[in-house]
């Protein structure tokens, strides 16, 4: 059975490292076409090297092609702003897309969590890499909770690993992924800090999750979130807690006060997680950008079973 034809809009290490995953692990997507805008990117260069077809005129050089017509889904990997001119187009061409940019038109999309339920849609955002890592925790958290009213998350990554479009987009990645938190999480209040680390060595993706619950147990949430890593490992296999969950109760006298939401009891968890890159094209220490391209495909691969008509 042929496979399901994709674009890559973005020749940089989103597009890249993604082309590469594709070509390599997929046994449903075809990398079929790579988009740029420098006829000298590594990416174009590497493409064409590869075999794939390419464009350095932009999505209108590739509406422009031969191969455009037979494209079934397009990923995203430029910026928030250009995301909406893509859409654009691909809405008027028939094209699903997924969208690795911060622009958040379409519904976001975590593949263990609610992959299943967006699968038909026209348009899905993989929210950030500090959301697509951290989100499933809070997720994991609320599902044996009664509440979530708080979730906090701080990821840290290494400069080097934060490209140009990650600092044009650096507001839109906290205030995405705090919606997100809210949103597919399920906490009431999310917040989210990135952190750009310099260090040499780079270091590797860390993140932290605080997420306060009301009608949790710990043993419950701990076996919880025990399982979401070994879902989100399915696809990503570098990611792992760094070390046993911690929790906190407070109770009675202790309640925890929540400035501008009010006084609660219940169980404060902390979560400590590391993402280990798997080196298709950026280096191992780039978690961050490997689960985002992890869980694009991810996500590509289940809209693809449903164009063919079986089960995601």
């Amino acid at each position: 059975m042929s496979k399901i034809k994709c674009a890559l809009i973005g020749s940089g290490n989103i597009g890249t490292d993604l082309l590469i995953k594709i070509q390599e692990t997929s046994d449903i997507l075809e990398a079929a076409l790579v988009i740029g805008i420098d006829a000298d990117s590594d990416g174009l260069r590497i493409a064409r090297e590869r075999g794939v077809a390419t464009t350095h005129e932009g999505i209108e050089g590739a509406v422009a092609s031969d191969i455009w017509s037979e494209i079934v889904i397009c990923f995203d990997a430029t910026s928030a702003g250009a995301h909406k001119i893509h859409n654009e187009i691909c809405v008027r061409d028939g094209k699903l897309m997924v969208d690795l940019t911060p622009a958040a038109i379409g519904p976001f999309c975590i593949p263990p969590v609610n992959a299943d339920e967006h699968v038909d849609k026209q348009n899905v955002n993989m929210v950030t890499c500090g959301g697509q890592a951290t989100i499933p925790m809070v997720y994991a958290v609320t599902r044996v909770s009664d509440s979530v009213p708080y979730a906090e998350i701080v990821a840290s990554v290494s400069s080097r690993s934060a490209g140009p479009g990650t600092r044009a987009n650096i507001d839109e990645f906290t205030e995405t992924t705090a919606r997100g938190v809210e949103v597919i999480g399920g906490a009431e209040k999310g917040k989210a800090i990135i952190i750009l680390n310099p260090a040499e060595p780079p270091m590797i993706m860390r993140d932290t999750i605080y997420a306060f619950s009301v009608g949790g147990e710990e043993d419950k949430i701990r076996q919880s979130v025990e399982d979401m890593v070994a879902e989100v490992q399915k696809y990503v296999p570098g990611y792992r807690l760094k070390q046993e969950v911690q929790f906190e109760r407070f109770t009675g006298n202790s309640r925890l006060k929540i400035p501008g939401q009010g006084e609660y009891e219940g169980v404060k968890t902390t979560i400590f997680l590391e993402v280990e890159g798997a080196g298709h094209y950026l280096p191992n220490y780039a978690g961050n950008l490997d689960i985002m391209t992890s869980a694009g495909m991810a996500t590509a691969e289940r809209m693809a079973t449903k164009v063919r008509g079986g089960v995601a």
